[in-house]
């Protein structure tokens, strides 16, 4: 069987390949090549065979009958035909192959109308439900757990911050779809500041603006004068030379839509070409924006309302032909395209990796999210949110990434400018990173209840401080990151009935980690922390078991303290609750004066021997029971 076309985003435009059909779905068990063929795909014939087989109960028939009809879909069957995904999807499951299932169930959920009960996905759902976002621990709390950290020394402080690009770049209007070239030294972006009046204006209209970097600084952006025009003008990408633009403008008479793709050349006078209407091949009669080049500038991605998509916006491609023309624009498919709205392409520089913004993908933390797809030769896989770091409640789109994979440029509203988009910059997480395809994950056991430990497990990249989005247990004790591949790393254990777990471990191909932990008691002793007879000074034996506390009181500040300082027996009844309480306030100030904890989160009280573990003294062993120093940690009863 021959495949039509193939496209190496690193490479050239290959008009054939030849793959057999055994290679092809060992490849892609849902490759489905009627797509951006015909419309729609039926065959009576093939369908009464269905019916029959499913009728006589002749199951094994019947989901091969019905796989070979669902690789034929067309375009128009994912919201027309949707049952036959989920049928298929659930004969995978009964037989065994939860892979395939889960691959078509996510289909049939991002392609169904209303004919899908979706309450019959049980199993499915079940394992789906892993996938969403009650994993991730809350952002707000989040960044409270990095504040609190910063004072800890086994744990790095994240590199991530927001940062706004600057006056070189903001202006008082709305900045917004930034595009780089590969040396990321030149941005190209979209601005509303030409506008005469103010920001509440209708008469807006979109130019392109320009900026570049000198000894590591942006220069004033300026307005590509030759390319503008009373017209609107965006959502630009560069070459990776910087000579050449493709851009969409809108409501001009030469366009076929109410936006069409138009390309401009720099010239040797270092003036831009007069802009070139892309022409039918890639335009259509309605939007068509949001253009992005591969490396080698011989694939171009972009964003389409045209009729014939799978939802209100689908990702479409065209690459040139040999000789160097662009070919007629296809459909991306029904694995990155869904029911709702695909825009903002972005192909990474050095990496075959599609990123994308979606309302329309199954975990989503609100509006439009960002994704990433892997390329498999010539088709895309399931694609994956980047994470709760970039996407919030909000929507996250026009956006770039530089081609060293560090840093995420996107427009967002700035707290004092709540109306105005500015351009910003954002360290880029683990779940964006290119590289980030392999998994460690592990289940957590709670030794003293046999049960899953219920708790955040946080992963931080101690090399270069690249922050990963911490995540709950699931109910069954389980966790799961992608991680870059040979770096080293320390994973982090907590919850509020347990002292900080650390753990380090270098990252080399996917890794189970499996533990059983200890969660603690209302009252803790460590066997560190006992005093030698008559004395109150701390050890340094005594700081590693400290620091545990410490470290639990930073990371939960809503509890609080309590230190009960105990001694033996021998000696004056006095003396040995003066020595108790000199005791527990070494220990408190060892807490709150070298450590940013407030003073009125810890207690400290010596109750010399009137609590003994012993009662009746024979030993040293027994008197070495009795002096003692005991943590309770506690929530106010008001909290």
């Amino acid at each position: 069987m021959s495949l039509c076309f193939s496209v190496n985003l690193l490479g050239q435009y290959n008009p054939q390949v030849d793959l057999s059909k055994n290679e092809i779905d060992q490849l892609f068990p849902f490759y489905f090549p009627n797509v951006n063929q015909i419309n729609f795909y039926e065959d009576e014939n093939a369908l009464t065979k269905i019916n029959r087989a499913q009728e006589n109960e002749n199951w094994e028939r019947f989901k091969d009958l019905l796989e070979d009809y669902v690789k034929k879909f067309a375009t128009e069957n994912f919201y027309k035909d949707t049952r036959f995904i989920w049928q298929l999807a659930k004969m995978e499951e009964l037989y065994g192959d939860f892979e395939k299932a889960k691959s078509l169930y996510r289909l049939a959920l991002k392609h169904h109308q209303s004919k899908i009960d979706l309450r019959q996905m049980e199993i499915f759902m079940d394992s789906v439900q892993l996938e969403q976002t009650d994993d991730y621990v809350p952002i707000d709390y989040y960044y409270e757990l990095v504040d609190f950290r910063k004072s800890i020394d086994t744990l790095v402080p994240p590199r991530g911050i927001l940062l706004s690009m600057g006056k070189q770049i903001n202006s008082n209007m709305a900045d917004y779809a930034p595009a780089l070239t590969l040396d990321n030294k030149t941005m190209i972006f979209t601005s509303k500041r030409s506008l005469s009046g103010n920001i509440l204006s209708n008469n807006s209209n979109e130019d392109l603006y320009i900026a570049v970097q000198e000894e590591g600084m942006w220069q004033d952006a300026v307005q590509l004068r030759d390319i503008n025009s009373r017209h609107n003008e965006g959502s630009a990408t560069l070459n990776s030379e910087g000579n050449q633009i493709i851009f969409a403008r809108c409501g001009a008479p030469d366009g076929f839509g109410n936006c069409d793709l138009y390309e401009t050349h720099l010239q040797e006078d270092s003036t831009w070409s007069k802009a070139v209407n892309l022409g039918a091949n890639l335009n259509s009669k309605a939007w068509d924006s949001h253009p992005t080049l591969s490396v080698t500038g011989d694939s171009l991605f972009f964003a389409s309302d045209r009729i014939g998509g799978f939802g209100l916006s689908d990702i479409y491609f065209s690459v040139k032909d040999k000789n160097g023309e662009w070919t007629r624009a296809r459909n991306l498919g029904p694995v990155v395209n869904t029911r709702g709205n695909e825009v903002s392409p972005f192909i990474h520089p050095r990496f075959k990796i599609l990123y994308f913004s979606s309302n329309g993908h199954l975990l989503n933390f609100g509006g439009f999210d960002i994704y990433k797809s892997n390329s498999k030769s010539f088709l895309w896989d399931e694609p994956q949110n980047i994470g709760p770091l970039i996407n919030t409640e909000g929507d996250e789109y026009y956006f770039t990434i530089d081609s060293e994979s560090e840093d995420l440029f996107y427009a967002g509203s700035s707290s004092m400018r709540s109306y105005n988009l500015d351009l910003f910059s954002f360290p880029l997480p683990m779940e964006a990173m290119p590289g980030a395809d392999t998994k460690v994950s592990g289940v957590v056991i709670d030794t003293v209840k046999g049960q899953p430990f219920r708790g955040i497990v946080s992963i931080v990249d101690i090399e270069n401080g690249i922050e990963i989005a911490p995540k709950f247990t699931r109910e069954d004790g389980s966790f799961e990151f992608n991680l870059i591949n040979n770096a080293n790393y320390v994973m982090v254990v907590q919850s509020d009935k347990l002292f900080r777990i650390e753990e380090m471990f270098f990252r080399s191909g996917d890794t189970v980690m499996n533990r059983n932990i200890d969660p603690i008691s209302s009252k803790i002793r460590f066997k560190s922390i006992e005093f030698e007879e008559n004395s109150a000074k701390l050890r340094p034996d005594m700081y590693s078991d400290l620091d545990k506390v410490v470290d639990f009181l930073l990371d939960y500040p809503e509890f609080k303290l309590k230190i009960s300082g105990h001694t033996d027996s021998s000696g004056d009844e006095l003396r040995n609750k003066s020595l108790s309480q000199e005791r527990a306030d070494a220990i408190r100030d060892y807490i709150i004066i070298l450590h940013p904890i407030d003073d009125d989160r810890v207690v400290a009280e010596g109750f010399g021997n009137n609590q003994p573990v012993v009662v009746d003294e024979k030993t040293d062993d027994d008197r070495r029971l009795n002096r003692r120093v005991e943590f309770e940690i506690y929530r106010s009863k008001n909290e």
